[in-house]
């Protein structure tokens, strides 16, 4: 089978990353020969994450892009992140697109709601059911939330599957902790959502002037972090299982809002599989993936958040309970090694549908 995968980044990119290529040793193994382009390259978020807009690199992506669409039809199916030309309307998307090609798209945001929820009316009704439209079009929807799979079915999608952004299990691991009276709260993002940080910085603050304790933001600036108690550390993808590691507690505040609603909770994940707590607001696939009291705890309000966070800062072996309840989770759910299997049979059957 030839597949073409059209992610949106390259690697840089943690949604490409995750929910396209840690995928493509499995489709080699299972006889898919994929052939990859990305969009927007490395160097382009590497200057997006420092507040500069590389236009060219956009006006070369593009171009590649539709080039790209149009040789689609050498290919037994196309896999596509989200959508294969951002801001422009559905009907160019598609019309480039050959009409008997086999088709995938892959959500993992709710993405449109950047256009069904644009401030310009302009937008809201040239872009605004884009992204229906393409779930409409599609063979295969799949979706990293159960947010994001209601609104392919509400748009009408034939095929619809669950398959949520998972962790190598062979690269996290429980490392004993050093005994320290200093605990360690951690997050891990980017630039684009340390924002959410805010939500928590009084309740942490608190706690941090009434105990030792250091609060840490993998992959923020730390000129987003003034204000609070974290403190930003740099990310990339050979020390972000360490960083984790060193973690007692993970956290993922959140909005309760609609973009918010279609997250799929990664970094939940990121944590649990180094067998470490998580502490999350209760919004989207937060509430499927954090069993409460089991392997963590689901907060509301900064009232909520504080209790939770004494409770397992004061009780070490609740915080090992709760890693190891989380741990076992990953293993039989939320990993590579169950999923990689799961989405390679799904796209193989796109090929069978050709050939009916």
């Amino acid at each position: 089978m030839r597949l073409l995968v059209l992610s949106k980044y390259g690697r840089l990119g943690a949604s490409s990353r995750l929910r396209s290529y840690q995928y493509l040793p499995y489709f080699e193994r299972m006889g898919i020969e994929a052939h990859v382009h990305s969009l927007l390259d490395d160097a382009y978020l590497r200057a997006l994450y420092v507040k500069k807009r590389d236009l060219r690199s956009i006006f070369r992506g593009y171009l590649a892009r539709i080039g790209k669409l149009f040789s689609a039809r050498s290919f037994d199916a196309v896999y596509m992140e989200k959508e294969a030309l951002p801001w422009l309307p559905a009907m160019l998307e598609l019309g480039v697109l050959p009409a008997k090609v086999r088709l995938a798209v892959d959500y993992d945001d709710a993405i449109f709601h950047t256009y069904d929820q644009h401030a310009s009316g302009v937008v809201r009704r040239l872009l605004g059911g884009k992204l229906d439209r393409l779930m409409r079009r599609a063979d295969l929807v799949t979706a990293g939330s159960r947010y994001l799979m209601e609104r392919a079915q509400q748009a009408g999608s034939r095929n619809v599957e669950w398959v949520p952004t998972v962790v190598d299990f062979e690269r996290y691991s429980i490392v004993p902790r050093t005994p320290s009276n200093e605990l360690v709260i951690g997050w891990i993002g980017s630039p684009s959502t340390a924002h959410y940080l805010r939500l928590v910085s009084e309740p942490l603050a608190a706690l941090c002037r009434d105990r030792p304790m250091r609060c840490v933001a993998i992959g923020a600036r730390q000129d987003q972090l003034s204000g609070t108690p974290f403190t930003a550390l740099p990310w990339n993808e050979e020390t972000e299982v360490a960083l984790l590691q060193s973690l007692d507690i993970g956290i993922m505040p959140l909005h309760d809002e609609a973009w918010e609603r279609g997250k799929c909770g990664y970094k939940l994940i990121q944590y649990m599989a180094c067998g470490v707590p998580v502490l999350a607001s209760p919004v989207g696939e937060n509430c499927n993936i954090v069993q409460h009291g089991q392997n963590g705890y689901l907060a509301s309000t900064p009232a909520e958040w504080a209790v939770r966070l004494q409770q397992l800062i004061d009780d070490a072996q609740l915080r090992r309970q709760c890693g190891e309840a989380g741990r076992k989770r990953v293993e039989a759910e939320y990993c590579l090694q169950v999923q990689g299997p799961r989405l390679s049979s799904l796209v193989l059957r796109l090929a069978d549908r050709r050939m009916d």
